[in-house]
């Protein structure tokens, strides 16, 4: 099994553009999965965590319901914002400058073989990281992702997930929102689950801005105990 895990910062880049990045990763540790089982071959398979900044975008997974972006594509347009349908699950997610998104691309095979544990195990590791800014951060029952105030009238969501899996290999992820401009959310109905807000790190700190490589590096260190890795940073190309 192998626990090594290439965390890579590809800094600001489109999403469609990450997708078939995370896609072509994705298909090659399948790939390679393929060629261990059928040529009985023990080849190590990959894992990657991906951190990226997107332009102004929604997007809307396989279970989402359109309805639930409020505005047409003129006014998204003029907002400067894109939409796609994608694969993951999950309902309708906005991402945009002042949010760390992550993509773990992992062969699950590596770690453990349970796509709840996996949810919960990336909801830790951010509960652990909001830990070190002093919130105390938790999962609602029946909505995965991370909120504040859970059952009470001020709950609002700070961190969305949606995951992807095939032969336990995992792709999409997480969205976190530290220094994010919330006047985005108001375009959709978060998730799909009516009135509940959203929030941003920065916002429940009261600060202008929150340094995003220091929770990047935050992430990266709950992330590597939970799932008991090595990380292994690799340079982005220029």
């Amino acid at each position: 099994m192998n626990k090594k895990v290439a965390a890579k910062d590809l800094g600001l880049m489109d999403y469609k553009e990450t997708w078939d990045y995370q896609e072509l990763l994705f298909q090659k540790t399948i790939d390679l999965k393929i060629k261990n089982r059928r040529e009985e071959t023990h080849l190590e398979t990959p894992n990657h965590f991906l951190f990226v900044d997107h332009p102004h975008v929604y997007t809307l997974g396989k279970s989402g319901d359109i309805t639930n972006l409020l505005v047409d594509e003129k006014q998204l347009t003029a907002r400067g914002a894109q939409f796609y349908k994608i694969n993951r699950g999950g309902d309708i997610t906005y991402h945009g400058p002042g949010q760390i998104v992550g993509y773990p691309i992992l062969d699950l095979d590596n770690f453990f073989t349970d796509i709840h544990k996996y949810l919960r195990l990336l909801e830790e590791m951010v509960i652990l990281t909001l830990a070190e800014y002093g919130l105390k951060a938790e999962r609602s029952e029946g909505e995965t992702g991370v909120w504040l105030d859970v059952g009470t009238p001020f709950a609002r969501k700070i961190c969305a997930m949606g995951v992807r899996a095939s032969r336990w290999v995992t792709m999409h992820g997480f969205a976190l929102n530290v220094n994010a401009d919330l006047g985005y959310f108001d375009l959709m109905i978060p998730c799909g689950i009516k009135g509940k807000a959203v929030t941003s790190l920065n916002v429940e700190l009261g600060q202008k801005e929150v340094s995003m490589e220091e929770v990047k590096k935050k992430l990266l260190k709950h992330f590597s105990q939970l799932f008991e890795a090595q990380i292994i940073k690799e340079k982005t190309e220029t």
